[in-house]
């Protein structure tokens, strides 16, 4: 089928705890109010935002021969993301986090690394971009692109295919990986912390043009408590967080850059579509796994007129 978005790269079963105050002690145990299961990571988390705010949203990524991958797909399956392109690969077991949600929204996590990072760039993904409308690169720094990524980009972007792109975490191999595929990035989607690390400066201005002096079209920096930042050649975008008590921040950062390409494919602006973002996010930040309190477009954009956030466009 036609897809709004391809998001490719990390992909795993978030196994969500919450509330954990504490570890039971030796071989006692703790009732809790929910254990939550879902697709998640910045590729699958994303998908699996996308199609719920009603976008057609296709997954390239890998799961292992076992359970979770199983269950990965059913749930991408039953949702209406694209699974055509989710290989299953017997050497890895499916990526898998275990995130124990203490009471104020910290999260500390347990990750198996898995299949998804070593999936490769295919010819089948290559020729899904005849059918698709943005993709979403959540692969930086994977060795089982084998520098695929900036290939696929490029052609992406000459098919007038929209690119963005996001990254698990900063290394020395995301850095490297990064300078090779920004030339080739609509929409680079870092967050703050990540733009310390990888443009070394607390300025989120600043540190955007950085990455825009290594290739990136423009940068949309998530910043948490602080809301979010869109820097474009021509103008910067800057929408606060909605004043909610956040229960589960875990897939905030994925849901917003769904949001962000859910509010562009349905035609916003940049600042509506940024205003999106951030509603979309807080929306999920509400409840417990990737998807929280999400449940529409529709809700999503009452949610965004309901809330007080305020942008400055300058």
């Amino acid at each position: 089928m036609q897809l709004d978005l391809l998001a490719v790269g990390l992909t795993t079963i978030d196994v969500t705890v919450y509330p954990v105050a504490s570890l039971p002690e030796g071989e006692t145990g703790q009732i809790v109010e929910k254990i939550v299961l879902s697709p998640a990571g910045t590729a699958g988390g994303t998908a699996f935002v996308a199609q719920k705010l009603g976008l057609r949203a296709g997954i390239a990524s890998a799961v292992g021969d076992d359970p979770q991958g199983q269950l990965i797909r059913s749930m991408f399956d039953a949702a209406g993301v694209d699974t055509s392109l989710l290989c299953v690969d017997p050497a890895w077991p499916t990526s898998t986090t275990v995130l124990p949600i203490r009471p104020n929204g910290d999260r500390p996590n347990w990750h198996m690394m898995g299949a998804s990072i070593f999936a490769p760039v295919t010819d089948a993904v290559f020729a899904a971009l005849a059918r698709t409308a943005a993709v979403h690169w959540g692969g930086v720094g994977f060795p089982g692109a084998a520098g695929k990524g900036a290939d696929l980009l490029r052609e992406a972007r000459a098919r007038g295919v929209f690119t963005s792109c996001d990254l698990i975490a900063p290394s020395d191999a995301a850095q490297a990986d990064l300078d090779v595929l920004l030339p080739h990035v609509d929409l680079f989607m870092p967050s703050l912390a990540e733009v310390r690390a990888l443009a070394g400066t607390d300025d989120p201005v600043e540190g955007a043009g950085r990455f825009m002096v290594r290739g990136a079209g423009g940068c949309l920096i998530k910043m948490g408590g602080d809301g979010a930042l869109l820097i474009l050649p021509d103008r910067q975008i800057q929408v606060p967080a909605h004043r909610i008590d956040p229960v589960d921040t875990t897939s905030c950062g994925d849901s917003l850059c769904a949001g962000y390409i859910a509010g562009r494919t349905r035609g916003l602006d940049p600042v509506d579509a940024l205003r999106f973002g951030v509603a979309t996010a807080a929306q999920v930040a509400l409840g417990v796994g990737t998807l929280g309190k999400l449940e529409s477009y529709d809700t999503t954009l009452a949610f965004m007129g309901d809330t007080s956030a305020r942008e400055e466009d300058r």
